[in-house]
């Protein structure tokens, strides 16, 4: 019995050796080791080994700035905690990475997307502090997963028909057939959310669910971005190994949500979203809702579009008629001008500020830095990136919520 005792704790050594690392085992431990071999036995000596073991029980691995960052590295915008399962005999390694990434597009004057901008063109700061940029790359390599919300609200009814032509372009741009990475859903809105398809990179299947749509019901937009970002964003795979966004189609008025605007965005934030919204409302109205759609794009990174903000023409061939742009006759309500009819230039505004945002979204830099606030308190961390280079305009996310205990 003693003698087989004894071969177990020989077994039992080499292990521990192997695992704290012959050269950090001194002369004594490896005295207190056969001393424990040779009399030791039982349940003493295991306990003894185990004690010795202790410090490399719980080894802790800090990322090597010379070195590239681990294949979950890019978009990891938080520390990230990795655990291997131990095997029998062996003890659990667990290693952190602390990589915050930001993928960040920078269009000219005209909005053209810059792309030849290196590593120190830009500077990064959290909470107004200074970081070091640690990763560049020109070339996004995270998918995207993009939510397309479309207002089918009874407001909405005059427009929907055009939304669903640029959606459609949309679509068919982004995923550029089957085997696009890239993958959409689509969401509609009234009173309440319907995700009408899931996540897809199948275009014919999308434009299938969006020539279906149709208007009618209340208008929650709010409880909209809520609902896609808790349920849909949040559960889209780790942020670090993808890109999210919302491209929201509606005219950002809002007399049903259960949320509030601060909720929504809280929870964009929350998801890593990047917001980018298309105002739909007609030339020559006085709309409430554009500073919404343009505080939920700025406060996320995103960006505010109005297509249809631009003068009309005289006749349906350049723009459309809008309400009080020509008198009250006959012919003038046979157009629909009380309404604001639409010319076949309200979807080329429409499709050319979907083909935009797409632009904007192929061509991005990815910047990943290590946050010099270790702290992690589980707040929100602003972002900020600028340009070194005058005249340039940048978007970003605008911030992260930092690991908690």
């Amino acid at each position: 019995m003693i003698d087989a005792e004894r071969r177990a704790f020989s077994r039992l050594r080499e292990e521990i050796i192997g695992v704290v690392g012959a050269g950090t085992v001194s002369k004594t431990q490896r005295g207190l080791l056969a001393r424990g071999e040779a009399g030791c036995g039982g349940l003493a000596a295991v306990l003894f080994g185990l004690l010795l073991a202790g410090p490399g029980a719980a080894q802790h691995t800090t990322l090597n700035p010379a070195a590239p960052p681990p294949a979950s590295a890019p978009g990891s915008p938080r520390v990230a905690d990795k655990e291997t399962p131990p095997e029998p005999g062996q003890t659990t390694v667990r290693v952190k990475v602390e990589v915050v990434n930001v993928p960040v597009t920078v269009l000219d004057k005209r909005g053209r997307p810059v792309i030849d901008l290196g590593k120190d063109d830009f500077q990064v700061f959290e909470d107004n502090v200074p970081q070091t940029i640690r990763y560049f790359s020109r070339e996004m390599r995270q998918p995207l997963r993009i939510g397309l919300i479309l207002d089918t609200s009874n407001s909405a009814r005059p427009a929907l028909q055009f939304e669903k032509d640029a959606a459609s372009e949309f679509v068919f741009n982004m995923l550029q057939g089957r085997s696009s990475k890239h993958q959409i859903f689509l969401q509609t809105f009234d009173a309440t959310s319907s995700i009408i398809q899931d996540f897809t990179n199948d275009p014919e299947l999308l434009n299938e669910k969006i020539r279906g749509l149709k208007a009618g019901g209340g208008k929650a937009l709010y409880d909209a971005i809520y609902f896609a970002c808790r349920e849909k964003m949040l559960t889209s795979g780790p942020p670090e190994n993808t890109r999210r966004v919302l491209v929201v189609v509606s005219d950002g008025r809002d007399v049903q949500s259960e949320h509030t605007l601060e909720e929504a965005i809280s929870m964009a934030h929350k998801a890593e979203t990047i917001i980018y919204t298309l105002g739909n409302t007609s030339y020559g109205y006085n709309n409430p809702g554009d500073p919404i759609l343009e505080k939920l794009a700025q406060a996320t990174g995103g960006a505010a579009y109005f297509p249809l903000e631009r003068t009309p023409g005289a006749d349906l061939g350049t723009g459309y008629f809008s309400h009080g742009q020509i008198g009250e006759t006959s012919q003038n309500k046979g157009l629909g001008a009380s309404t604001g009819i639409y010319s076949a230039s309200r979807l080329i505004q429409l499709a050319d500020s979907l083909e935009s945002i797409g632009r904007e979204l192929n061509e991005q830099y990815s910047i990943g830095y290590t946050p010099t606030n270790t702290k992690a308190d589980g707040t929100f961390r602003t972002i900020r990136v600028e340009a070194r280079r005058k005249g340039l305009v940048i978007r970003a996310k605008t911030g992260y919520f930092a690991p908690s205990e």
